[in-house]
């Protein structure tokens, strides 16, 4: 790099306003320092706080990376070759056998709350015939 290109970025970053500066550097350090500023914003005076939140939600800052992106990079990166082929048919052998794992245990749970389901409503169907049986007796006269 020669000294002219460095003097103009230096003179570029000098240029800039206070906020560009601070944006810049909170961009530097990802989604915490954004979240901490907004919080301390909101310790300090509570307006400026808010229209930082204003700000994140609207410059979309805080949404910039969806769950959506996170699976399909874990995706990405579970069908990728080592190269090993020895070791990718046992990558894939564990993998399928993780994912039979998991939808047992999913069945499982699924009958597990059906059966509480049905032991919650037996419950209130008795006790909501003893209920009607107590109020069907005829009331007895009180005697003198």
């Amino acid at each position: 790099m020669n000294t002219a290109t460095s003097r103009s970025s230096i003179a570029m970053e000098h240029n800039q306003g206070v906020f560009a500066r601070a944006e810049a550097w909170l961009d530097a350090r990802g989604k915490v320092a954004w979240i901490a500023a907004m919080v301390v914003s909101f310790i300090v005076f509570w307006p400026i706080g808010l229209a930082l939140l204003a700000y994140m939600i609207w410059s979309k800052r805080m949404f910039n990376e969806s769950c959506n992106s996170m699976t399909r990079s874990r995706v990405r990166h579970m069908s990728t070759s080592s190269g090993n082929a020895a070791f990718d048919a046992y990558k894939a052998e564990t993998l399928r056998r993780l994912e039979d794992e998991q939808e047992n245990f999913e069945a499982f749970l699924k009958r597990l709350r059906d059966a509480k389901d049905k032991a919650e409503f037996d419950q209130f169907m008795n006790d909501r015939a003893a209920t009607n049986d107590a109020g069907d007796e005829p009331e007895r006269p009180a005697q003198a």
